[in-house]
């Protein structure tokens, strides 16, 4: 048997109908400009991050991204961008509502391991893929689930499991004026969330009952700000 996996928050994904927008979105909402992010090759996908950490989120940040029209996703034929970025659904409501809080990321030292775990529970959490993209201070190179239909489960709840390799993007992140307070879990089905997070050894994220909303409390600039996911 697999020993525990300690999982741990890694990041908030936010994504949106174009970075520029992101971007906007982050200067508005937050009060900060986000710092430089990058390119993702095999999903034709580029983001701007900053870091949201605290003792109790260590190396947590926030990842604004959206699909990059001049980079195509180089996956294989039918398959899906990571983070339902492909679903129309999705696309639709960035449009009309703009950038949005969707997901999280949990990282592990073990992202397989974390896989089996969920697939015990009769939940896909996708293949283990290898991606990297170039930095200021050389290649960051990750392993990271992703489901051939580029889904998120739970309605963006299920985190995506993440296993960094030597370098960890938060080392070289400026520091920023916001924190994240708390990552809070709404859902119709919360046993079966909460069991999915403790067989990754996830913790500190509140799970509760209720209709379907991912909410991250960040202090900022602007005061406590409360980004939700509302359902999508």
């Amino acid at each position: 048997m697999d020993s525990p996996l300690a999982a741990q928050l890694d990041h908030l994904v936010v994504a949106a109908a174009s970075l520029a927008e992101g971007v906007q979105w982050c200067e508005r909402v937050l009060g900060v400009t986000p710092g430089p992010g990058g390119e993702h090759t095999l999903m034709g996908t580029h983001n701007r991050l900053i870091t949201v950490a605290t003792p109790a989120f260590a190396q947590a940040y926030l990842e604004i991204i959206a699909i990059h029209s001049g980079a195509p996703c180089s996956r294989p034929e039918g398959a899906k961008r990571w983070f339902d970025l492909d679903d129309p659904a999705m696309q639709l409501r960035l449009h009309q509502r703009g950038p949005q809080l969707v997901h999280f990321v949990a990282r592990t030292a073990r992202a397989q391991a974390g896989a089996r775990a969920l697939a015990r529970l009769g939940l896909d959490r996708g293949e283990v893929l290898e991606a990297s993209r170039m930095t200021a201070q050389g290649l960051l190179d990750w392993r990271i689930t992703v489901r051939e239909d580029g889904q998120r489960l739970f309605f963006g709840m299920l985190p995506t499991l993440i296993q960094w390799g030597g370098v960890h993007p938060a080392d070289s992140m400026a520091p920023s004026a916001i924190t994240l307070q708390s990552l809070q879990a709404h859902h119709p089905r919360p046993d079966a969330l909460r069991a999915c997070y403790e067989a990754l050894g996830l913790t500190g994220i509140s799970v509760t009952p209720g209709p379907p909303n991912l909410v991250a409390t960040l202090q900022t600039p602007r005061g406590l700000v409360m980004l939700e996911s509302k359902g999508i």
